[in-house]
């Protein structure tokens, strides 16, 4: 897999005379932020290393803070309950936490504008921090209001933590490469999902019971406060800058105004994008049911742990075979578009309907018996479920892949894909509020199933229109540049700048 862009003429000549990328953005009026040498690319033997300020290691640094602090969280989420025997405490510190979210998630896109991609990062990855702490002190104390309370604080942190990935990976590739780009991001994030899940798994490997020791958490801990301190290692987005030249479509002087102002714009100018806001509410819905109804509630924490590596494993799989699909340039961008759409729908059908054929093996009256011995991966029966869960993690990273890959062939402005990244996790976080508040409230496992089955299936028909008549095969600058207060030259290819100054002379 190689995850860079190929080096322009400009990225690698060391003729003086010639016009370095950092030049070039100079000249563009971009004042730079970063140093010169963060703008040339290098090779150590067979190894090629992007450019510092270039879009691949830009993403590459945003994908390993996403590794080290949601991807801890998802790998601890996955064990069902927060790692804990009852869900119920983790339930209510989710809701809690998906309740602000989808608040400050719906507006971050403004956050994002107006702070910039490090601190909004960074603030991000301390809420993951202060999260799992909780669970730490509630395993000694059984303090339930902490969890909670550390619930809302990272709906707040996370929300922008959010934002600010999604616009990155969203407007910093170019058109013709947003999918590989999506999957890229998406493989090294579950990776630290895989990792994450190998840590309960080895500390509890000889352990039947229901929860998690200590040094889970403590581990888990470590690695989210190195991830929220890595934020701080990117460069500001005015100063990366494309292999062709070009640059990120952004405000250069944004403000709390203009930034509010913008959201309620996004919405005037793509108001179509409303019809992609299903598959958002359906993007989170189904992780309640995966982790508590189908691995909490029928495995031992070993067990869990291992499904868990499977599920983000399969993730890895998923994302790779939809990012590159939907960068096959012999194929136009508005077909491929109508393809994946079809696609999602076939595998909606076949994945979740050998769902329902597991699901109608057990009820929650069931499980929540006095008595009941959870299932071990050294049991007879373990391998279709087993099968069926990287299923559910394939299927989880072929629609997050999809939904981003359809915002981004909307528009390549940053500012305006801040505000759809905010959209996204701010509605995605409103109904994984609503479906942990059902599973709190003890709703029957099958109707939990039923809501995961029937809301994606019917949001993939209401987004058809959009898919069908917005999708372009490609955005022409112009359109990009109206929503904000850039230039043609200052934003356009270093090629493209270049002709156009040779017709006017």
């Amino acid at each position: 897999m190689e995850i860079y862009e190929k080096t322009s003429p400009s990225a690698t000549t060391t003729n003086p005379n010639s016009h370095s990328p950092a030049h070039d953005a100079s000249e563009a009026g971009h004042p730079l932020t970063a140093k010169p040498w963060m703008y040339r690319s290098r090779r150590i033997g067979p190894i090629y290393i992007p450019a510092y300020a270039s879009p691949p290691f830009q993403l590459g640094l945003v994908a390993i803070v996403c590794f080290l602090c949601p991807g801890m969280f998802n790998a601890l989420a996955g064990l069902g309950g927060g790692g804990q025997f009852d869900a119920t405490t983790a339930n209510n510190a989710n809701v809690a936490l998906y309740s602000t979210f989808s608040v400050v998630g719906f507006f971050a896109g403004t956050f994002a504008n107006r702070m910039g991609i490090k601190l909004t990062l960074s603030l991000g990855g301390i809420g993951y921090f202060i999260y799992i702490a909780s669970f730490l002190s509630y395993n000694r104390n059984q303090n339930g209001g902490f969890p909670i309370f550390a619930g809302a604080l990272l709906g707040v942190c996370a929300g922008l933590l959010w934002c600010a990935q999604g616009a990155i990976m969203m407007s910093y590739p170019p058109e013709a490469s947003k999918g590989r780009y999506i999957s890229w991001f998406w493989m090294i994030f579950n990776l630290g999902a895989v990792l994450g899940s190998l840590i309960p798994l080895g500390q509890n490997i000889h352990s039947d019971a229901g929860g998690v020791n200590d040094g889970t958490y403590i581990g888990f801990m470590v690695l989210t406060f190195l991830g929220a301190a890595m934020a701080w290692l990117l460069v500001d987005a005015r100063a990366v800058q494309r292999a062709d030249g070009s640059h990120v479509v952004l405000m250069k002087h944004p403000t709390w105004q203009s930034e509010l102002l913008g959201l309620v714009e996004t919405l005037k100018t793509d108001s179509w994008v409303v019809l992609l806001f299903p598959m958002f509410l359906a993007s989170n819905w189904f992780y309640t049911y995966q982790f508590n109804v189908v691995n909490l509630a029928r495995f031992n924490v070993r067990t869990r742990a291992l499904n868990g590596v499977l599920y983000w494993l399969s993730q890895i799989i998923g994302a790779y075979l939809f990012g590159y699909a939907l960068d096959i340039s012999r194929v136009r961008r508005s077909t491929r578009a109508k393809a994946v759409w079809a696609v999602l729908f076939i595998i909606t059908m076949a994945i979740w309907g050998g769902g329902y054929a597991w699901q109608r093996q057990y009820t929650r009256a069931e499980t929540s018996a006095e008595g009941y011995v959870k299932m071990d991966w050294t049991g007879r029966g373990y391998v279709g479920p087993m099968f069926l869960y990287m299923f559910y993690g394939f299927y989880d990273a072929a629609w997050q892949t999809c939904v981003y890959w359809f915002m981004g062939a909307l528009t390549n402005n940053g500012r305006k894909l801040a505000n759809f990244a905010g959209f996204y996790k701010g509605i995605q976080s409103a109904g994984a509020a609503i479906i942990f508040r059902i599973d709190a409230l003890k709703a029957p496992f099958m109707n939990e199933f039923a809501s995961c089955w029937g809301l994606l299936a019917g949001s993939l028909l209401v987004a058809l229109p959009l898919i069908m008549l917005k999708v372009q095969d490609t955005v022409p600058l112009e359109d990009d540049i109206k929503f904000s207060d850039e230039t043609m030259e200052e934003v356009m290819p270093t090629v493209a700048r270049e002709d156009e100054e040779t017709k006017l002379h």
